[in-house]
């Protein structure tokens, strides 16, 4: 039988059942509200900053009931100075009332160290961004800058106008490919050069403070077209700058498509005399390299103070008449240098070159540790900063100068640097022999690599690069350029405090950080130690690059002092065990600067490079493993919509928005790849109407891309999924405890599959328990509820309590320290005192985890043990998230039970 389409499983609602009816509307509903109380705002880095990328965008949680629709905000300066704002719901509740909402400002005003944002209506911006969407392009004008995207063709951007002068012109996509890698020296390796054809563009913000628009299209040569390609440009009101969101997924053949080089190009007329041309790049910290096209400094003869004072400071020299004839009269005679090249090969090393003009060496300018992404070329009648965010983190990377000894110089933002060789996607291995399904389960046994031919396959992964351009009147002062990377390298973000956050009652259970009592203390303070030890095993492993930056190692190699990163399963992460999570929480109680940029890295990196956007894999995630596409097991836990929630709505961030959205229909995926193919004994074919799917990581994940689409307005068809996978779970005979069921890929419900009784110590550790926990608050579905508290009252039970109730006993079950927070939410929702001290001893006992008595301290290594010198704790990245969440949980559901 077909499967119903969207409108025919719309029309049959009414068959649906009781679960349409749980305390959902239909949609946003319309309420007379209580107004909304004032929120405190602050930047997240403290502080007010300097500049701006562009202007700033966050996001504010709403406690049920508080917001209405059509609610207007106002923002003002702690000082009360008005400040124009944007806003727009991103989220809601299920009576209609807004949960989450969005607010954008622009450069209007310079930031100031804190706001308040409370209900009202909201100021005017001085120039408001007007959008015309024409028929063959889109204008946007910030009364700043006006900025032409044209609908169709090679060009990204038409122009980039101050005024009537053309800042920069012709900005387009570039990629170049090379068709094999020459290992063996031939030097036989064919370019070939793509460019990106926009094929869609759509205006998805229009002022007044804030547009968007958006870019597809795919990287085009001859016949051939691949690497598609989403490039969204943000503007604000007043602002000269223009953000940029770059994303591309891979979709060649990992053996013959190398790509050489991937980067976003622009023309800039060049204006003025050589002499006042300007070049810039920001280095290390706030450094900034300062020169001319034409250097009239350090010549043997001297043409005067104040002629080379304002050449280095960027300004007009004075009039060439005016200057020591013995220099104006030889100024043909000075090199003047059109190409310059900043390249970061590594996470340590930068260096700067330069050369007169192609066909003439280089020469080099200089070399440091971590550059700051930014460069600029101009004169004092206007030019161009571009900058790169983790411009070092996200190496190889470079930023390139041609031609600016001419009429128009050519700037390029190099994602890919063509300097560091071609990108190499192969498989590590050729399969050791690994043909069949006994074979490879014995591979997982010791090396704990799920590995299966043709599987680990780069086909349809993706990243994501965030770029800033500002079309500036003149060269600015190098502390202006310090200002403007330091926007580029951490863009200033507003936050509201953890106590709002809280209060709200958004992300289940947690509570802001209290050290109130010593017991209280000693967990809160672990819990930061362990946190910091892992940011820092970061930069001390050096755990950067194109496509690893962001996620973290799985597990520690004692006798090499290294994580192990070449052995299989245990190597890169790929969110086992909700490590997203456990960073996300930890940020949302402490509202600390580094939880957030950790976390934000980290749902970069594991929504884009380990989860397929294209192909038949598509909406499913891959398991922990040497390459982060490597592992066989590809599953809808690891692509957990779950894992990016918190970054969209406390930034809005469209690219992060779209990536939950895709995985609305991950349910499809079973019907092409069996999860636990594998292990089956039974011949298993996939009936859409009778998948074999679990209640635990399958479900969950599935559940909370519904959940998120539903809370911000979409799908309605998520919804009915979401509630008929409840009522259904808990109708059947032990609810979640079966592990599984047959599921029907039409309405998203279960029926009874011939297992009883199937617990797995992973079901609940990848989002279930954040899961139920808000749907249960949200609908207050009792079958559900008893359903849930089942499962977490006897997870860690004794044989003999799951038993009475299931029939038989769960045998020896692991993470018991994990499921302790089970415990704890079971104790909390029955007010069962016995629960909670029950709860509290298994996280003390640590099974899996960290026992009380575990050290939460490291010690220094280093050389010769050691490449380099590092610090090393008796952590893994598993238990840290596992005891990070259950102490988090704990604290929150039962704290009041905590032992002294």
């Amino acid at each position: 039988m077909a499967m119903m389409s969207r409108r025919n499983l719309l029309l049959s609602a009414a068959a649906v059942g009781a679960a349409g009816q749980i305390g959902w509307t239909a949609g946003p509903a319309r309420a007379e509200r209580q107004p909304a109380d004032d929120v405190p705002l602050r930047w997240l880095e403290g502080g007010a900053p300097e500049q701006l990328a562009g202007g700033s965008t966050w996001g504010v949680a709403w406690p049920k009931g508080a917001v209405a629709k059509e609610q207007a905000f106002a923002l003002r300066t702690a000082a009360g100075q008005q400040v124009p704002v944007q806003t727009w719901a991103t989220a809601y509740w299920p009576d209609g009332s807004v949960k989450w909402t969005a607010h954008a400002i622009g450069a209007d005003i310079a930031p100031a160290e804190q706001y308040v944002l409370a209900a009202g209506p909201p100021a005017a911006p001085t120039a408001a961004v007007t959008v015309r969407d024409g028929r063959d392009e889109v204008e946007v004008n910030t009364g700043a800058i006006t900025c032409l995207i044209p609908k169709k063709g090679d060009k990204l951007v038409r122009a980039i106008r101050r005024g009537t002068i053309e800042i920069a012109r012709d900005g387009e996509l570039v990629c170049l490919r090379q068709d094999e890698i020459d290992d063996d020296e031939s030097g036989s390796a064919k370019w070939e050069k793509f460019a990106g054809r926009t094929e869609k563009v759509t205006v998805e913000q229009s002022g007044p403070v804030r547009a968007v628009v958006r870019i597809e299209g795919r990287h085009r040569r001859g016949g051939r077209s691949w690497l598609p390609f989403t490039v969204r440009l943000y503007f604000y009101a007043a602002s000269d700058g223009v953000r940029a969101v770059h994303s591309f997924v891979y979709d060649g053949n990992e053996k013959k498509d190398f790509i050489r080089g991937l980067g976003l190009r622009f023309a800039v007329p060049m204006r003025g005399e050589l002499y006042n041309r300007h070049v810039r790049f920001a280095g290390n910290g706030d450094g900034v390299l300062s020169e001319a096209v034409r250097g009239i400094t350090g010549l043997r003869r001297d043409p005067g103070a104040a002629v080379r004072q304002a050449q280095v400071a960027g300004q007009a020299t004075p009039a060439v008449a005016t200057w020591d004839t013995r220099v104006s009269s030889r100024l043909h005679l000075i090199p003047a240098f059109g190409d310059y090249s900043l390249r970061q090969l590594s996470a340590d090393g930068f260096q700067i070159r330069k050369r007169t003009k192609a066909g003439h060496g280089w020469i080099p300018v200089d070399a440091g540790g971590r550059a700051g992404g930014l460069g600029y070329i101009g004169s004092p009648e206007g030019g161009f900063a571009f900058g790169m965010r983790d411009f070092w983190q996200l190496h190889p990377t470079q930023l390139d100068i041609r031609g600016a000894a001419g009429d128009t110089a050519e700037v390029t933002l190099w994602l890919w640097s063509p300097d560091a060789g071609p990108m190499d996607l192969r498989f590590y291995h050729d399969g050791l022999g690994q043909d069949t399904y006994p074979e490879q389960l014995e591979g997982l046994e010791i090396t704990y690599e799920d590995y299966e031919p043709g599987f680990g396959t780069p086909y349809g992964i993706a990243r994501t690069t965030e770029l800033m351009f500002w079309a500036l009147e003149a060269t600015p002062a190098a502390e202006k350029i310090a200002e403007l990377t330091a926007a580029v390298r951490t863009p200033p973000l507003i936050v509201a405090p953890p106590a709002h956050l809280h209060a709200a009652g958004v992300f289940g259970d947690w509570s802001p950080v209290d050290r109130s009592t010593p017991a209280r203390k000693l967990i809160e303070d672990r819990l930061d130690l362990m946190f910091t030890f892992h940011k820092e095993q970061v930069d001390q492993r050096s755990w950067y690059g194109f496509w690893d930056y962001g996620d973290v190692m799985h597990s520690y190699d004692g006798d090499r002092h290294v994580w192990r990163y070449d052995v299989g399963g245990y190597a890169w992460d790929n969110s086992e065990l909700s490590t997203d999570l456990w960073l996300w929480y930890h940020y949302l109680r402490t509202g600390k600067s580094d939880a957030f940029r950790f976390a934000e890295a980290m749902t970069r990196h594991t929504g884009e490079v380990d989860v397929y956007h294209l192909g038949k894999w598509r909406d499913l995630g891959t398991r922990h493993g040497v390459q982060h596409w490597a592992d066989s097991a590809k599953q809808t836990r690891i692509s957990n919509a779950g894992y990016r929630r918190f970054y969209y709505f406390l930034t809005a961030d469209e690219r992060v928005g779209d990536l939950m959205r895709d995985l609305v229909d991950s349910d499809k995926t079973f019907l092409v790849l069996d999860p636990i193919r594998k292990i089956r004994t039974e011949p298993y074919e996939p009936d859409p109407h009778a998948l074999g799917v679990g209640t635990g990581t399958d479900w969950g994940a599935m559940a909370l891309a519904w959940l998120t689409e539903w809370e911000r307005g979409g799908d309605p068809i998520a919804r009915e999924k979401l509630l008929n996978g409840m009522r259904t779970i808990a109708a059947m005979p032990n609810g979640f405890i079966r592990g599984g069921g047959w599921y029907d890929l039409d309405d998203g419900t279960f029926k009874p599959n011939d297992t009883a009784v199937s617990v797995g110590s992973l079901g609940a550790v990848f989002g279930l328990v954040e899961l139920c926990s808000e749907v249960i608050a949200l609908t207050g579905d009792e079958a559900f509820t008893k359903a849930w508290l089942q499962y977490c009252r006897l997870y860690n039970g004794t044989a003999a309590e799951q038993t009475a109730e299931t029939g038989q006993s769960f045998g020896n079950l692991n993470l018991r320290q994990a499921h302790s927070r089970l415990t704890a939410y079971a104790a909390a929702k029955l007010g069962d005192a016995n629960l909670a001290a029950r709860a509290w001893k298994e996280f003390d006992t640590g099974h899996a985890g960290y026992p009380k008595n575990h050290p939460f301290t490291s010690v220094r290594i280093e050389g010769p043990k050691v490449l380099k010198p590092i610090d090393e704790a008796a952590f893994s990245t598993n238990a840290s998230a596992q005891y990070g969440l259950a102490a988090i949980q704990c604290l929150a559901l039962v704290g009041d039970k905590l032992p002294a």
